[in-house]
């Protein structure tokens, strides 16, 4: 069951607890992303834009597309205001486990993701970095959601891309269950469409063309196609954990 509060959220101490729980907890969901459609109760929701451009070629040095990656990687796009990220900065990308915090009308949900898979590959045409989380056991959705860049080597164009398998998860009460269903599709639209922004006022982006508004710009469907999925792009999964460490909690990083 999701927690929640009224409010406040959790102290970095709660945080560091929940975090080191959530890292025993297995995947909420059972079902593979070709079996994520409307016909098996599955929501799908996607949104892509430019939101940086640089020289044509492959991505230069610490140029738009490079730092985007840095700033995708730590979960920097998503407005705090909506969703929260918390997690250790010092865990390598690939297995990492995220707590999500969302914030509603004065309400905060906490629920915990893990990083599955990784992409960070390239051909002459593009070059493609990102990841994806799956939900864990007690969050308030369940699905797998996909947060991926995209340099086209021809335009120079840098594109942002998030699309998602969900359905609702575990909501605490039937108040939750009701408010879920009558405000997720508003929120979502408005946290897509953020994120896009923020990418872009981080970067420093000039001269791009206005965002739809959310309606227009966030879309539903089936299933997108992500192949292929490097996996293991960032490395071996970490070893399972058994039993929480007793060596201090590191620094959670929030993106802000």
């Amino acid at each position: 069951m999701a927690e929640w509060r009224f409010g406040r959220g959790w102290t970095n101490e709660e945080l560091a607890q929940r975090l080191a729980a959530a890292r025993l907890r297995q995947r909420n969901f059972d079902a593979s992303e070709a079996e994520m459609t409307p016909e098996h109760a599955w929501s799908r929701h996607y949104s892509k834009a430019v939101i940086a451009r640089e020289a044509p070629g492959s991505p230069i040095a610490d140029g738009p597309f490079a730092r985007a990656s840095r700033l995708v990687e730590r979960y920097a796009f998503s407005d705090p205001r909506i969703a929260r990220g918390h997690f250790d900065a010092a865990d390598p990308l690939r297995g990492r486990v995220m707590l999500i915090e969302i914030r509603v009308v004065g309400l905060r949900y906490l629920g915990a993701v893990k990083v599955s898979a990784v992409r960070n590959d390239s051909n002459e045409r593009q070059t493609v970095r990102g990841f994806r989380y799956d939900t864990l056991e007690g969050h308030f959705e369940r699905g797998r959601e996909w947060f991926l860049l995209t340099k086209d080597h021809a335009s120079g164009d840098v594109t942002f891309t998030i699309h998602a398998g969900w359905q609702r998860g575990e909501l605490p009460n039937v108040w939750s269950r009701i408010g879920f269903r009558l405000l997720v599709r508003r929120y979502q639209r408005a946290w897509h469409r953020l994120a896009h922004m923020r990418l872009r006022a981080l970067l420093g982006s000039r001269d791009l063309a206005p965002l739809p508004r959310g309606s227009r710009l966030v879309h539903e469907g089936p299933p997108l196609r992500v192949a292929p999925v490097q996996d293991t792009a960032e490395g071996p999964p970490p070893a399972p954990i058994a039993v929480e460490d007793d060596t201090p909690a590191r620094h959670l990083e929030e993106a802000s």
